[in-house]
């Protein structure tokens, strides 16, 4: 693959970006990667450098390795420059579907007619954003998870006209470069991680709303049990070692009693309205001073890095 693949474009160096160029300099790819501005590009190129330094501390790449790995990745705030020769162009821009479908059929008069196009959207409708393109067989949505050069799951998820070359190309590309890709079989907003993980936060929301359990129990709760069991067994896993009769009978009279309003969660709403958006904001739920940030940020590094080293080790 990495013989067909000469170069990848990442365009974005905001959250999502510098990490997925990280990992396909690792993967051995040459990466260029869009900024519009030569302050935007400083950024994201030192932000690079320190996931690097953070793999080398883990002892997930060796010394010799840094400079080969950064060196692949180059800044550019030319959008004609970063796309033109490109094989691969993932975009990781502001989740708006308007600018989106605008950003893709100015790149697509850019790049060769045998590039594919591909989206980092957390939710969007890959044929909504395709909608513009003339060549909307070879867009693909590639969904990768924050922080995406520790978390390897990618969804490919492929739109109304998206051919199957293009998610095979996608797919064969992301598992060279050391992700999981999982491909649906057809487009549904959210994909399957965000539906997952919506349906568990407008219980969680619920159970708080009506006096249930407080915020503090909901989330111990995920986290030293659900969280702990699910990185080993999925859903569908855990119910067949549960045994499906036990998870049958439960359901039976549990599922009626689960959360179904298909409105904006009360507690959200009124959070968000009130201006506390969470620890950009240094309130939502809980109190964020920088402290507490760093720490749960720290942490969560740190036990992604260590699945990333077990990951490492299991295929050795």
């Amino acid at each position: 693959m990495s013989g067909e693949v000469k170069k990848i474009c990442c365009l974005g160096t905001g959250t999502m970006g510098p990490g997925i160029a990280f990992s396909f300099a690792l993967a051995g790819h040459s990466v260029q990667i869009y900024g519009r501005t030569p302050a935007k590009i400083e950024l994201a190129l030192k932000r690079i450098g320190d996931i690097a330094d953070t793999f080398l501390a883990n002892g997930l790449v060796n010394p010799d390795d840094i400079p080969r790995i950064t060196g692949r990745i180059n800044g550019v705030t030319n959008l004609r420059e970063a796309v033109a020769d490109a094989d691969f162009v993932i975009e990781s821009i502001v989740e708006d579907l308007a600018v989106k479908r605008r950003f893709f059929a100015e790149i697509e008069e850019y790049c060769t007619k045998n590039t594919v196009l591909a989206s980092n959207t957390s939710g969007l409708s890959p044929t909504a954003i395709a909608a513009d393109l003339k060549h909307s067989e070879r867009f693909v949505v590639t969904h990768f998870w924050n922080p995406p050069h520790l978390m390897p799951l990618v969804e490919v998820v492929p739109g109304a006209k998206t051919a199957a070359a293009t998610v095979d190309f996608a797919s064969q590309l992301l598992e060279q470069a050391g992700k999981k890709p999982v491909v649906l079989n057809r487009e549904i907003l959210g994909f399957i991680g965000n539906r997952l993980q919506f349906a568990m936060l407008r219980e969680a929301l619920a159970l708080v709303e009506s006096g249930v359990a407080s915020k503090e129990a909901v989330d111990a709760t995920v986290k030293y049990a659900l969280g702990r069991r699910l990185a080993t067994t999925g859903p569908l896993e855990s119910a067949d070692l549960g045994g499906l009769d036990v998870f049958y009978s439960i359901s039976d009279y549990l599922i009626k009693d689960l959360c179904s309003s298909p409105e904006v969660p009360t507690l959200l709403r009124e959070t968000v309205e009130s201006g506390k958006l969470g620890a950009k904001s240094g309130s939502g739920f809980y109190e964020w001073d920088a402290e507490r940030l760093r720490k749960i940020i720290r942490q969560r590094e740190n036990n992604l890095l260590e699945w990333l080293k077990k990951d490492k080790l299991n295929v050795r």
